[in-house]
């Protein structure tokens, strides 16, 4: 099975949304964010973003499906899950992951939401973390697992500050 890897912004507890919004609008982050999982578009390779259904319905409908990217919606109940065109849909993660390996020709990230994350983040495959970390607490309903011990930090850029929001984009990597 193909690896892939998870990207997430998260605040200084782990906050990541709220009524299934974003508590920040961090203009930075969302570049950085499509700037990685858009990756080689151009050169012929489509990466996949894997999402649960919430996280779909959460994006604004001029956005979905994200552009440039193959979508692929985890739902408990496909026959109750009417997608765009062009989107695929999974009943697992397994079953998400072997749609993107058949039909994108790049990389894979897991986006959201949380139980996504949570079952992403220990499955063997899973070998990279892309987080924005948020050095603030925003009001959060909804939070990123911990991270296991196995990831370890390989990079961490300058801080970068919107709004009075500083934040930093942080990589783990599986040893």
């Amino acid at each position: 099975m193909k690896s892939f890897s998870i990207i997430a912004a998260v605040d200084a507890k782990r906050g990541i949304g709220i009524a299934n919004k974003l508590p920040w609008n961090l203009k930075g982050d969302l570049d950085h964010f499509r700037k990685l999982t858009v990756g080689q578009f151009d050169a012929g390779r489509v990466n996949s973003v894997i999402m649960g259904r919430t996280t779909w319905d959460s994006l604004p409908a001029k956005f979905r499906p994200l552009p440039q990217r193959l979508n692929i919606v985890l739902t408990r109940d496909p026959a109750g899950f009417v997608p765009a065109p062009n989107v695929l849909v999974a009943k697992s993660l397994d079953e998400a992951l072997q749609l993107a390996e058949q039909y994108g020709s790049g990389d894979i990230f897991v986006i959201g939401g949380a139980s996504v994350y949570a079952q992403a983040i220990v499955h063997p495959a899973c070998t990279k973390l892309y987080l924005t970390e948020i050095q603030q607490t925003f009001q959060c309903d909804t939070f990123f697992p911990g991270i296991p011990p196995a990831f370890h930090e390989t990079s961490r850029s300058d801080s970068h500050e919107e709004g009075g929001v500083k934040y930093q984009f942080v990589t783990y990597e599986k040893a």
